[in-house]
């Protein structure tokens, strides 16, 4: 049963690496926000599919913070790995960071959490394994991703509170 399996952060690790073409920019030459979140929720998946082996839907993705821009020709490189999970949701962390091609150089751009919920072969919420930090730093991205899920639910309570 996929409650009693533990999956280790480390195993849900994903790097995509995208160059940043002119159809993925604005007229600035700087890349759309719209397009990194896209890149965002793709590795963000793929990183929740890894840990669960199932389906999975994104729930939210939030704290998208913008840094720095990527500017057309350069490479951005996308970092996701599975922070946390509960009973059928899993939080995921990506990095996101600007590559020049022709130094080498990297700059963190931007940073989100997306949530996602995993499915059945009927398209139902299922059960998802249970994560496995070792480290002090797996330990702490777990501690903080239970912290913004409360926050998370407590909007939500407000919200319906409200209707």
């Amino acid at each position: 049963m996929d409650a009693d399996r533990r999956v280790a952060p480390a195993e849900t690790r994903v790097e995509l690496t995208q160059i940043v073409l002119p159809e993925h920019t604005n007229a600035m030459g700087t890349i759309f926000g719209g397009q990194v979140a896209a890149w965002i929720d793709i590795s963000a998946a793929i990183s929740a599919q890894r840990f669960c082996r199932r389906q999975v839907v994104t729930a939210s993705i939030d704290e998208l913070h913008f840094l720095h821009p990527i500017q057309r020709g350069q490479i951005a490189i996308f970092r996701a790995c599975v922070n946390a999970a509960w009973d059928h949701s899993i939080e995921v962390g990506v990095r996101v960071e600007g590559e020049d091609p022709l130094t080498g150089a990297r700059l963190h751009t931007a940073s989100a959490y997306a949530t996602f919920v995993a499915l059945d072969s009927e398209g139902r919420p299922t059960a998802v394994p249970r994560l496995a930090p070792d480290t002090e730093l797996e330990q702490r991205r777990e501690a903080d991703a239970r912290l913004r899920r409360a926050h998370r639910l407590a909007v939500r309570a407000q919200r319906a509170s409200r209707t």
